[in-house]
């Protein structure tokens, strides 16, 4: 299932393949210094410091107004968007469920925003899946 995840394509390639690629570069930098079964927060933090050292632009904590029926009803707040093209949302857990998936499907329809990327620090590798916002006609 994760690898079918993985594949998910638009057009010719993957969405945002390069900006993914050095997202997960950084990701296993953090990973490779750190070690597994931290806290997400600490993860969080060491991977905006190390996406900004590779160039990145990177906003933490960023809220997205949610309404419903024209009214505000609160707010999401994704971990990280990378280059305002790329959620990046760092876990420690021992492995991804749909609750993850959903939540990231739910980031991106309210950002409007393509593609989320779920970063596993729990282990000695790092685990991550690309979720991608299907767009409609």
């Amino acid at each position: 299932m994760a690898a079918d995840r993985e594949k998910i394509m638009l057009g010719n390639g993957l969405i945002h393949e390069q900006l993914s690629g050095a997202i997960i570069g950084a990701a296993m930098s953090v990973l490779n210094t750190l070690k597994p079964g931290l806290d997400e927060k600490l993860y969080e933090n060491a991977l905006v410091i190390e996406l900004q050292k590779r160039g990145h632009k990177v906003e933490q904590q960023r809220r997205f107004p949610v309404h419903y029926d024209g009214q505000p009803i609160g707010s999401l707040i994704p971990d990280l968007i990378v280059d305002g093209l790329v959620i990046a949302d760092p876990k420690v857990v021992s492995e991804f469920t749909d609750t993850h998936t959903a939540q990231m499907l739910g980031y991106l329809a309210i950002s409007e925003l393509e593609l989320a990327l779920l970063l596993n620090f729990k282990h000695a590798e790092l685990e991550r899946q690309r979720v991608a916002r299907s767009k409609r006609p």
